[in-house]
């Protein structure tokens, strides 16, 4: 009742299936393969073929009938005459540790009880590599990818070889590589018409290195651990990556690094970073150059300083003194010009003030150990791979740079992206930046402040209870409605009492002293937070900027509106923009199309220029990010 189903034996060891017909509604996910002579794995030609092998592209046909037909295993291998290795290989895929996180066997790739660690990234399958793998030897027809019988294959080592040198990527070579399975390089050829154990654990390290080719493809391009569990609620879809798939390029490739480098994220300052990871990487193995003479008090320039030489190595080694300067002033205990220049560029560089002076918090970063910088680079680059590539042109907020970048095109180049400072919110865990995105819709002139009724409670209400001239004194107003067409209410007690059970609520009239300055760029969200305007310039010339509830306050607004209304209707002009600011009336301006906002968090950038700037973790994000991925104490 399937149509005609037909058993051909071409050869003593060669059986295929001819499905003519079949109906849709059954099972497709079985395509027998054919052609292959089942001892070796190898192709058989036509000529050497008894019969005409033919089968439909995908068999339809329920697996249990098929398995009965034509001895069919359910990874897509002939079991007729099926070689022990094909065999042992489906065993293997039931039984992997597709995670990693088993308490594996350190000299053997047998199975062992699957107790995962509590605090593996992979304990939780989010991105089907258990599937992936099923899917790999479905495709090769259960055939071994990595070891033929002369042993592993040029790409099993270059594979390997890769693995082993996992850090090169911000990642652990342990995460991939058991030591059983890094033995197999070393093993001697394996004898494909060996003995059951033979094929067993020719098995097993085929699909140990399979298992582990999937968790680094997927660790590469997904990250290692969900972003929600780390605080990035970005929810932007991304597009479909065939794990399996990757494997299989990995399996065939001339360059298992071309491969590998295709698969990760394609922003070009990623790749700076990882080139930078590589320098710094280098410099750890030089612990000594951070050690330096305890700093008594701050030293400014021409003063005498015990540990000035030590300090031009170290500055020389990061690239902040040039090695001709240094060289000339080697023996100088002197705290000189070029010294002072030169940690003036260090400052910079680590998100502190750039006064050329030796004090504490620079003297704290000049003797972090680079250790700690390998490890803020790696926790960076795993942030990198959360991202989804760029469809259009985005806007960036980086929390602990305090720094904003509005993309003109999709490519991550600085000649094509809008910088400027932000004030973030305060490091009070109620008060932080949170890490999100969204589309921005739409701008308003000269705003309203819609008092949130918390900081409200918190920190206007008592004043007002004290004195009710407050209310006008800060120009703020009590209204009932949601709009800004309410009307403001007179100040009195009952009015004040309504307000504090929250039945109506505070605003602040639109004017240069409205906290949210004179234009608020509308990204809507439940956290309520927005890019604003701010009255306090005075605060974008502190190293630090934390000072706001939450909501993100720009350094040039007029140059941000120009960005994202250059396409919207009205020829929003600086000069039109800067009038509207400085108008009379409250005015909405929708954006000609959504732009996409992104906050994010990394403590590093490596930069086009090739300098590497760090920054402090003002939420606390690289402790929370390294104790997810369980990481190890930075050595």
């Amino acid at each position: 009742m399937w149509g005609d189903v037909m058993i051909m034996i071409s050869t003593g060891t060669h059986r295929c299936v001819k499905i003519d017909s079949a109906p849709d509604a059954l099972n497709r996910d079985l395509c027998v393969p054919c052609g292959r002579d089942v001892r070796s794995g190898k192709r058989v030609s036509a000529d050497s073929m008894r019969g005409v092998c033919r089968h439909t592209a995908r068999a339809m046909i329920p697996k249990a009938l098929l398995a009965i037909l034509a001895g069919v295993s359910l990874t897509g291998a002939c079991t007729a005459n099926s070689s022990p290795v094909r065999t042992a290989i489906e065993a293997a895929v039931a039984d992997a540790d597709i995670s990693g996180c088993s308490r594996a066997s350190p000299t053997t790739l047998a199975a062992v009880p699957r107790r995962a660690k509590p605090d593996c990234p992979r304990s939780r399958d989010i991105h089907g590599l258990s599937e992936a793998l099923r899917r790999v030897y479905v495709r090769s027809g259960g055939h071994p990818l990595w070891i033929d019988s002369r042993g592993p294959t040029p790409q099993a080592l270059a594979l390997l070889a890769r693995l082993r040198a996992a850090d090169a990527y911000g990642l652990r070579p342990e995460d991939y590589l058991s030591p059983a399975l890094a033995k197999i390089a070393d093993r001697a050829s394996v004898d494909a018409s060996a003995g059951t154990d033979q094929a067993v654990r020719r098995a097993q390290s085929d699909v140990a290195l399979s298992a582990a080719a999937l968790r680094i493809v997927s660790d590469l391009h997904f990250g290692r651990v969900d972003p929600r569990e780390a605080g990035f609620q970005l929810d932007t879809p991304r597009q479909p990556f065939d794990l399996a798939a990757a494997v299989e390029r990995l399996s065939v490739a001339e360059d298992a690094g071309s491969v590998l480098a295709a698969i990760e994220p394609q922003f070009y300052h990623y790749q700076l970073l990882e080139a930078a990871l590589r320098r710094y990487r280098e410099l750890s193995q030089r612990p000594d150059l951070t050690r330096l003479a305890p700093l008594v008090r701050p030293v400014r320039r021409g003063e005498i300083y015990a540990g000035a030489p030590a300090l031009r190595r170290l500055l020389i080694a990061v690239g902040d003194l040039p090695a001709s300067d240094g060289a000339a002033a080697a023996p100088n205990l002197r705290f000189d010009a070029p010294l002072a220049g030169a940690i003036a560029k260090f400052q910079a560089r680590h998100g502190l003030a750039p006064d050329g002076v030796l004090g504490e918090a620079t003297y704290a970063a000049l003797t972090t150990p680079f250790a700690h910088r390998v490890r803020q680079i790696e926790l960076t680059l795993e942030r990198w791979r959360w991202l989804p590539a760029f469809d259009s042109p985005p806007i960036i907020v980086n929390i602990p740079e305090f720094r904003l970048f509005a993309f003109r095109s999709t490519a991550d180049r600085k000649a094509s992206i809008l910088q400027m400072d932000v004030i973030v919110g305060k490091s009070y865990p109620r008060f932080q930046t949170p890490v999100f995105a969204a589309d921005m819709t739409y701008v308003v002139f000269r705003p309203y402040w819609d008092i949130p009724y918390s900081i409200m409670r918190r920190e206007m209400l008592p004043s007002i209870r004290a004195n009710p001239a407050y209310v006008a004194e800060q120009h703020l107003e009590i209204v009932a409605g949601q709009t800004d067409a309410a009307p403001a209410l007179p100040v009195t007690a009952q009015n004040i009492a309504a307000l504090a059970a929250g039945k109506l609520r505070l605003r602040q009239r639109p004017g240069p002293d409205n906290a949210l300055g004179l234009i608020k760029f509308m990204l809507p969200n439940h956290y309520n937070v927005y890019l604003h305007s701010t009255p306090a310039h005075q605060l974008f010339k502190e190293p630090r900027r934390t000072f706001s509830h939450g909501c993100i306050r720009v350094s040039d607004p007029v140059s941000l509106a120009e960005h994202v209304l250059r396409s919207a209707a009205g020829d929003w002009t600086r000069e039109k923009i800067l009038a509207a600011m400085n108008g009379a009336a409250t005015r909405r301006v929708s954006l000609a199309k959504p732009i996409r906002v992104m906050i994010l968090y990394g403590t590093v950038l490596a930069t086009e220029s090739g300098d590497v700037q760090f920054f402090n973790d003002v939420y606390g994000g690289d402790r929370k990010l390294e104790a997810l991925l369980g990481l190890p104490p930075e050595s």
